[in-house]
């Protein structure tokens, strides 16, 4: 009887995983410059060891490119766990690769909408949270680690980046969606040493409403803070002074800013810039070197055309000598 139902078990498992890939891709393109490629999130890797560019983000599908000019792509690269609670199908957000230690790990969003873990005020709360994937190779496959769940089950959890601070820990640092707090926080949790899952309990870093530049209009009362926190991503100014990159709204408009922290670490506390630090419907940014060592930022445009959102990628040129991250002028390779 047990090795009857073991054998119905792994049928069972065969078929999810049958149906987690009968999704049609699309068809990959080759010689795509970056301003014809749809793409939220962006996030480019710069591998000297194979002397190529990978950018991925939201879709869990990859580009390369040799000169950051044109692209080929997109592939799948993520390949979670369709038996898991991300279910066969989940939706990928926000993906980044971080070379560590040998291997390269698939920092990213997962979210299953057939299961809802709370209702806020009406809207219903899709299962949502960051996960790490690993592979031997930056193009993948990326498959599970060790651990099934790297944060509570019943917090949304989204845009997870790796940070390694100066007690030599690595950290996930995360938002914690607005949608179930009402007021939406960036927070770290510490990292085992393969990455392979999370130590202790998470700590609160700052909340949106801490930002003197974002906006939103209440239906009654005068404009307040925004309560939304998104894409952080953590550098280190030359003077070895720590900040962080986040996004939010100023009323209708996507807009990026940055904070740093007078302690130096990831504990903070951390300051806020008055005002932001890219154009207006620019955001969701993160820093990268080329391999020929430039300092760039890649962010999406952020626009409603027509009721329909689109966002593309672009790359802006960054100065980071002083004691402040300085956003230049746009890149195009």
């Amino acid at each position: 009887m047990k090795t009857t139902w073991l054998a119905l078990f792994i049928c069972l498992l065969l078929v999810i995983a049958s149906k987690a890939q009968d999704v049609k891709l699309p068809a990959v393109r080759r010689n795509v410059l970056l301003d014809s490629i749809g793409l939220s999130d962006p996030f480019i890797l710069a591998d000297q060891r194979t002397h190529q560019y990978y950018m991925t983000g939201t879709g869990g599908l990859l580009w390369k490119s040799k000169d950051l000019k044109r692209w080929d792509g997109p592939y799948p690269v993520a390949q979670p766990d369709p038996a898991s609670w991300m279910g066969p199908r989940p939706m990928i957000w926000a993906a980044e690769i971080h070379p560590y230690q040998g291997k390269y790990y698939y920092f990213a969003t997962f979210t299953n909408p057939a299961v809802k873990i709370d209702t806020v005020q009406g809207n219903a709360i899709e299962r949502r949270a960051c996960h790490v994937l690993v592979s031997n190779q930056p193009d993948g496959p990326y498959v599970p680690l060790q651990e099934a769940t790297y944060l509570p089950a019943n917090k949304p959890t989204l845009n997870g980046t790796l940070w390694v601070d100066k007690d030599r820990k690595p950290y996930l640092v995360y938002c914690y969606e607005w949608l179930q707090n009402l007021n939406g926080t960036i927070e770290k949790i510490e990292l085992k040493p393969d990455l392979s899952g999370t130590v202790g309990e998470s700590k609160l870093l700052f909340r949106a409403s801490d930002s003197p530049w974002s906006r939103e209009n209440p239906r009654t009362g005068p404009p307040r803070p925004n309560k939304v926190t998104d894409g952080p991503y953590l550098f280190q100014t030359k003077t070895g002074r720590l900040g962080m990159i986040w996004t939010s709204w100023v009323y209708d408009v996507y807009t990026q800013g940055v904070a740093y922290s007078t302690g130096g670490t990831l504990d903070g506390p951390w300051v806020q810039e008055k005002v932001p630090i890219t154009p207006p419907n620019y955001g969701h940014g993160m820093l990268f070197r080329t391999l020929n060592g430039q300092l760039l930022m890649a962010a999406h445009s952020h626009k409603d055309i027509n009721g329909e959102y689109r966002r593309i990628p672009h790359l802006f040129e960054v100065d980071v000598a002083g004691n402040k991250l300085v956003v230049g002028k746009p890149h195009r390779p």
